[in-house]
């Protein structure tokens, strides 16, 4: 069996941790599925996605300065559709913004009764 970067084997997970899942390969080498290298979205649990004792696929990345097998599961994985994200709307224009607060203020002393603008003033009696 053949764990050079790039194949893509398959494994028995061995233990999961909080930071990633252990799997051991046939030759008795085992390696680390890090946590970020589960799926493509963000995994608040690890254990929503693998389990002890299943066979998995893996894809090996390399191997780490210790000699350590580092894999990935999201490699094999189909990439998801990116969600067009929502525009951040900008500041709007002061003349907007100004309007906005007159138009609120008003707003405010007509619902609350207080002064302010109540219409055009009563007209004056001519004696």
């Amino acid at each position: 069996m053949q764990l050079d970067p790039g194949a893509v084997v398959e494994g028995r997970v061995t233990r999961v941790t909080d930071f990633g899942a252990f799997i051991q390969f046939e030759n008795g080498e085992t390696g680390l599925v890090h946590i970020s290298q589960i799926a493509h979205s963000f995994v608040r649990n690890i254990h929503d996605h693998v389990r002890e004792g299943e066979n998995v696929e893996v894809k090996v990345l390399g191997r780490d300065e210790r000699g350590r097998l580092d894999l990935s599961i999201k490699e094999l994985l189909e990439e998801p559709e990116e969600v067009p994200r929502p525009r951040a709307i900008g500041r709007q224009s002061p003349q907007f913004e100004a309007k906005l607060r007159s138009f609120m203020r008003d707003a405010k002393e007509r619902t609350s009764g207080g002064g302010g603008k109540k219409g055009p003033a009563p007209a004056k009696r001519k004696k």
